[in-house]
């Protein structure tokens, strides 16, 4: 299995789009700096027919060490999550959009 890395990004841009692999590889930094500069401001970040990425607060809880079974505090923090959208999850189910809204 290959990992799809900002290098394969920037190399298909460069040769999709026609731009230089300079070029290209700066676009793919501005795009994923506007991308993390929103979530970091705790902005949703929704891709048409991708998905959404949104920054979720979870509060303090506690949990427990496995081998020894202490109690520990999990402090607050804030966590990305993803949710796909509907023609992504058909897409990895090997199945086309309209077979998708049917099975909803």
């Amino acid at each position: 299995m290959n990992t799809l890395t900002r290098a394969n990004l920037a190399e298909a841009i460069y040769s999709q789009v026609g731009l230089s692999r300079n070029e290209s590889a700066a676009l793919l930094e501005s795009v994923l700096e506007r991308v993390a500069s929103a979530l970091e401001a705790g902005e949703p970040v929704k891709i048409s027919a991708f998905g959404t990425f949104m920054v979720r607060q979870k509060g303090q809880r506690v949990g427990r060490n496995p081998k020894t079974g202490v109690e520990v505090p999990i402090l607050p923090r804030r966590v990305l999550s993803f949710r796909p959208s509907q023609v992504l999850k058909a897409r990895i189910n090997g199945q086309t959009e309209s077979e998708a809204a049917d099975q909803a």
